[in-house]
């Protein structure tokens, strides 16, 4: 099993005890399929299997992954990486960029209003929690379409900036084909 996350995997450590060394856990990202079977030493896969997106758990840990609590806007899948936090995205990224990240990601139809005003408050003070973020958000959108569906107006745009940081679809577009690659015939 391979995880971003290190509390993902303490958690599968915990679960999976009873089977011992049967039980390969890494820590690691998919897209990094091709090194760490090399290093584990696995020369083929009889099948694999790929958890896409965020779990429940991260949802409910304090890294900024919802806006359900007023938390640090981080959204990283391992917050000990050295990589650019949703608060660096947010508070960095130009208009242009960040509008596209909320359409391509987050299918957004309001993404240029959203990053206009997002751009435009973190000109007077850096966008750093949830709240604030999730507040700007819904604010962007027209009163007339902000629960459209059902659902919050800062879902989409929320999803997108998480996918921006973590490079989610970078890691499926390498990790699938290594895998298909690594399968041993009959897989």
């Amino acid at each position: 099993g391979i995880d971003r996350d290190p509390e993902a995997l303490n958690y599968a450590r915990k679960r999976l005890d009873e089977f011992g060394d049967r039980a390969v856990l890494i820590q690691g990202n998919f897209r990094d399929l091709a090194g760490i079977l090399i290093d584990a030493g696995i020369s083929a896969l009889d099948g694999a299997l790929f958890d896409l997106g965020v779990s429940s758990h991260q949802l409910d840990t304090e890294r900024g992954f919802a806006f359900a609590r007023d938390e640090e806007l981080d959204m990283r899948m391992n917050p000990l990486e050295d990589t650019p936090s949703a608060a660096d995205i947010v508070n960095s990224y130009s208009e242009h960029d960040l509008a596209d990240v909320i359409w391509r990601y987050g299918e957004e139809r309001y993404s240029r209003r959203i990053a206009r005003v997002i751009v435009e408050r973190r000109a007077k003070t850096p966008i750093t929690r949830t709240g604030e973020l999730a507040e700007l958000i819904t604010q962007a959108i027209p009163v007339k379409h902000r629960w459209n569906q059902g659902i919050h107006p800062a879902t989409r745009a929320f999803q997108a900036i998480r996918i921006e940081v973590n490079r989610e679809l970078e890691a499926v577009e390498q990790g699938i084909p290594t895998a298909i690659d690594a399968l041993s015939i009959g897989a």
